[in-house]
């Protein structure tokens, strides 16, 4: 059977343990998913928490070609939270990952497992800046293209750092 390749978005991100090995290890497993593969990954971006408190998060964004639909790779990335030891005690809680479907093709979707794209990517400068970085002037099915929401997002902290991947 032929699968039909998708383009799909990862934000990560955690602000728990060691944060590089964290996101390293995510990478990876985010590569050996079934009918995946890891096209490109952003540089690692420092930035403080919005709307909670605790440590900065390390972030970085990911993209992905896979064969996966939207529900089946959100599973497969909440699996990978959980190895590396995710709760969700509380909305908002520091984590030790964070993996966030950002966008999937030009897919808009609102279920109660998940929305596409991922609701307020434009509003959050640790999501913008990598994504923008591996796709300058990337449009975002109903919001257009998000360099226009770089304002918005200007006096977030954030700062790139020279981390390999």
């Amino acid at each position: 059977m032929l699968i039909k390749p998708h383009i799909a978005f990862v934000g990560l991100g955690a602000n728990l343990g060691d944060l590089q090995l964290t996101l390293g290890r995510a990478l990876a497993g985010l590569a050996a998913l079934p009918h995946t593969r890891l096209l490109a990954v952003s540089s690692a971006y420092q930035s403080a928490p919005v709307d909670a408190g605790g440590p900065d998060y390390l972030n970085a964004v990911a993209q992905l070609q896979t064969g996966l639909d939207p529900l089946a790779l959100l599973a497969a990335l909440q699996a990978l939270e959980l190895e590396q030891g995710r709760e969700r005690s509380y909305q908002n809680a520091p984590r030790t990952l964070d993996l966030d479907l950002l966008l999937y093709d030009e897919l808009q979707m609102a279920s109660p497992q998940l929305t596409l794209p991922h609701p307020r990517l434009q509003q959050r400068a640790f999501v913008l800046l990598p994504l923008l970085e591996l796709s300058p002037g990337l449009p975002a099915p109903g919001l257009g293209d998000l360099t226009a929401y770089l304002p918005e997002v200007a006096e977030q902290a954030i700062k790139k750092l020279d981390v390999p991947w």
